[in-house]
C-alpha cells in the first residue's frame, strides 16, 4: 500500500525535535511543563538542552521522559523561576545554599545573585534561618512557645557570660529528644516504653562539631558554615547519658532543662494511653572564673542556680 505524502511535492515535513509539552524526570521527581518555559532563559543549561536540532543526545528514563540527575525537590523552585524570572521562597527556607548551587549548575546567574547571602547591619550574613523539619517539631503550640522562650532566655544569658580563660569556645548547646510510652489503666507496671529514636543537637555548628566529633550526623544540614547556627544535626547514637558524658568531657554543665508532654488514647476499646514528651537540656561550658557573672547576678545565690532561674523566668 502506498504511503500518503507528508507535504506538497512529496517532500516530508521536518519533525520538531521537542513537543510543546515536555515531561522531565529530575532526580526521580516528575515535572510536566512547556518547552517554551525551559527555553525562557537564553544560554542556560535547559535552554541549551531544549534548543538542539535533535533530542537523541539527551538522557531518558525507562518511560521516555527526559532525565536530569539533580535534586528533584529543589528543581520546583528552578522551574518557578524559569516561568517568570522571579524568586518566591517559603518563610524560613532552610535550603537556600543548596538551591544556589542548583542555580549555578543550571547556569542561571540572575537567580544565583538573588540567592546570595544578604549583608545587613544586624547580621553579618543575612541568613533566612534554619527551620526544623515537621517531624521534629514540638507536639503542640505550647511546646513551641515554651522552647522559644527558653532559647531567648539562653541567648540573653549568653550575653552576660564572658568567654572562658582557657581559650575554649564558649556557647550554648541544646540537646533535645522525643520519647513516648503506653500506660495501662490501673498500674504503672503495664507501661511499655519506646526507646529514644533520635537525639537532636542545636547550637553553633563549629561548637557542635568540636564537642561531638564524628558521632554528629550532619546529613540534614551538610553545608552549614562553621560560624552559623543549626537545629538540624542529630547524634549517631541514642543514649542520652553518652551525650551527657561527651558534653562533660568538653567542660560543659547543664544550666536548664524543659519538657512538655501530650496524652492520647491508644485504642478506642481500651483505656491505654500513649504519652508523648519532648525534652530539651541546655548546656554551657563551665568557666574557671565566674566572678564577673556573680557580680552581675548578685552574691546571695549560687551562680548556676541563678542562671537556671533566669532561664525559666526569662528575667
Amino acid at each position: 500500500m502506498a504511503l500518503p505524502n507528508n507535504g506538497s511535492g512529496g517532500e516530508p515535513v521536518e519533525e520538531m525535535p521537542f513537543p510543546e509539552i515536555v515531561e522531565l524526570n529530575v532526580g526521580g521527581q516528575v515535572y510536566i511543563t512547556r518547552c517554551s518555559t525551559l527555553t525562557s532563559v537564553p544560554d542556560s543549561l535547559l535552554w541549551e538542552m531544549f534548543t538542539q536540532k535533535s533530542s537523541k543526545g539527551l538522557a531518558r528514563d525507562t518511560k521516555g521522559r527526559f532525565f536530569v540527575d539533580r535534586d528533584g525537590f529543589l528543581f520546583r523552585y528552578i522551574l518557578d523561576y524559569m516561568r517568570d524570572q522571579q524568586l518566591v521562597l517559603p518563610d524560613h527556607f532552610p535550603e537556600r545554599g543548596r538551591l544556589q548551587r542548583e542555580a549555578e549548575f543550571f547556569n542561571l546567574p540572575d537567580l544565583v545573585k538573588m540567592l546570595a547571602p544578604r549583608i545587613s547591619k544586624q547580621n553579618s550574613l543575612g541568613d533566612e534561618g534554619c527551620q526544623s523539619d515537621p517531624e521534629e517539631c514540638s507536639p503542640g503550640t505550647d511546646t513551641t512557645r515554651s522552647l522559644a522562650s527558653l532559647g531567648a532566655a539562653a541567648a540573653a544569658c549568653a550575653s552576660l557570660v564572658q568567654s572562658s580563660s582557657d581559650g575554649k569556645r564558649a556557647g550554648f548547646i541544646t540537646i533535645g529528644y522525643r520519647g513516648s510510652y503506653t500506660l495501662g489503666r490501673d498500674t504503672q507496671t503495664d507501661a511499655k516504653f519506646r526507646r529514644v529514636a533520635r537525639i537532636m543537637v542545636c547550637g553553633k555548628t563549629s561548637l557542635a562539631k568540636e564537642v561531638f566529633g564524628d558521632t554528629l550526623n550532619e546529613s540534614r544540614d551538610p553545608d552549614r558554615p562553621p560560624e552559623r547556627y543549626t537545629s538540624r544535626y542529630y547524634l549517631k547514637f541514642t543514649f542520652l547519658e553518652q551525650a551527657f558524658d561527651r558534653l562533660a568531657d568538653a567542660g560543659f554543665h547543664m544550666v536548664a532543662c524543659n519538657s512538655t508532654g501530650t496524652c492520647a488514647f491508644a485504642h478506642e476499646q481500651t483505656d491505654d494511653k500513649i504519652w508523648t514528651s519532648y525534652t530539651e537540656y541546655v548546656f554551657y561550658p563551665e568557666l574557671r572564673s565566674q566572678a564577673p557573672l556573680r557580680r552581675l547576678l548578685g552574691p546571695e545565690q549560687d551562680t548556676t542556680q541563678k542562671v537556671q532561674q533566669s532561664l525559666f523566668t526569662g528575667s
